[in-house]
């Protein structure tokens, strides 16, 4: 390589990437001898309800370069973020671009890399959903075709790079940095005052609840849909009250349809890693729609609802706590009552290499790089 030090550029977007990358940081960092890195923020996510407030809880440094590349459409958040992010990099000439999870950061930064002759690692590589209509999935398939490391969560994401012919050496099964921060932030937690949370009450005076969380515009965006899941969610909520809370894209859209979500389910506002943790953590139910949160719930064995027709994330299903319903209400009723009818404890079985100790298995291999 061409610097002493292999010189990282870590990038973040969205919220799940924020705890994606602090293991990362941390591993990175208890080998400062080797390493030399920058933490890029897109400002995907720009409001200080998604997005500051993480690095604060997460003991995320300031990043190096903030673009401030929220808002628009997909087309012209993406040109944005591969513009300022083009400019930085021939300022700062890294050895290693990495990008984590599947946002449009995660394609701009890696599509830039690639052109300027930089190597990408794809940290979350292979997974997919098979539906190519999911903005995701594009940026999933795109950004692995161009990574010259992938590393891979769950043994479907080796099996579908493989069969896209992606050479041997390029992959690497590593575990789930996700899992990583979620073990570092329930110890973080137990040393905590929950109490203090603004949500501490509600949680308290429910006792036994479900935590609800809903965006995809495929499911909020469209109000035969939309509708279909609040009606579902009140019939779950006659059996246990729901938390929910509620992401600005799908308060404006439930405003925009002229819906009013049932008794017995309680909107809060979207919550800092931390307190959202205390709440879902001792859920006895899951509702989402969210990747991230089928596999957090996974790690701990709450039972989890995932309201799409397909996951990229399969050992969730298989080996995990999750099951797959659609958006058929009747269907999301009956797949609720059969997971609260189920008895949770004993021993939570955890996929394999989900043990909190990927960050070091993904900084052991850009060691590798390094010396090559």
């Amino acid at each position: 390589m061409s610097h002493a030090r292999l010189r990282v550029v870590l990038v973040a977007g969205a919220r799940p990437n924020f705890m994606k990358v602090a293991p990362i940081l941390r591993a990175l960092k208890a080998r400062e001898e080797l390493f030399e890195w920058r933490l890029v923020h897109t400002g995907q996510h720009y409001d200080h309800g998604m997005s500051e407030v993480f690095f604060e809880e997460l003991g995320i440094p300031t990043p190096d370069f903030h673009m401030g590349a929220g808002g628009g459409s997909h087309a012209e958040q993406t040109a944005r973020i591969m513009v300022a992010f083009e400019s930085w990099c021939q300022e700062f000439v890294p050895d290693l671009v990495m990008v984590v999870g599947d946002v449009n950061s995660t394609l701009a930064c890696s599509i830039v890399a690639k052109k300027l002759g930089i190597r990408v690692a794809h940290v979350e590589a292979g997974l997919r959903s098979g539906d190519r209509r999911m903005p995701e999935e594009i940026n999933r398939l795109v950004t692995d075709a161009i990574s010259d490391l992938c590393f891979v969560t769950e043994p479907s994401g080796l099996e579908n790079l493989r069969r896209e012919g992606h050479p041997e050496h390029s992959l690497h099964f590593v575990g789930h940095v996700m899992i990583d921060n979620l073990f570092f932030q329930l110890a973080q937690l137990q040393k905590m005052t929950t109490e203090n949370f603004p949500s501490a009450p509600l949680k308290r005076s429910l006792g036994r609840y479900g935590v609800v969380t809903l965006h995809r515009p495929s499911n909020v965006d469209h109000a035969d849909t939309l509708s279909g899941i609040v009606g579902a969610l009140g019939e779950v909520a006659a059996d246990l009250p729901l938390i929910f809370p509620l992401h600005p894209r799908t308060r404006a859209n439930l405003a925009r349809f002229n819906l009013s979500l049932p008794e017995r389910v309680t909107v809060t506002e979207p919550l800092p890693y931390m307190e959202f943790l205390n709440l879902w953590s001792d859920a006895a139910l899951i509702l989402t729609d969210s990747g991230g949160l089928q596999e957090e719930s996974t790690a701990l064995g709450v039972p989890c609802l995932t309201l799409r027709e397909n996951t990229e994330r399969p050992v969730t299903l298989t080996e995990g706590s999750n099951m797959l319903v659609g958006v058929d209400p009747r269907r999301i009723v009956e797949a609720a009552r059969q997971q609260l009818a189920r008895v949770r404890g004993g021993a939570v079985t955890r996929p394999s290499l989900w043990d909190g100790a990927a960050a070091e298995r993904i900084v052991a291999v850009l060691a590798g790089e390094r010396a090559a």
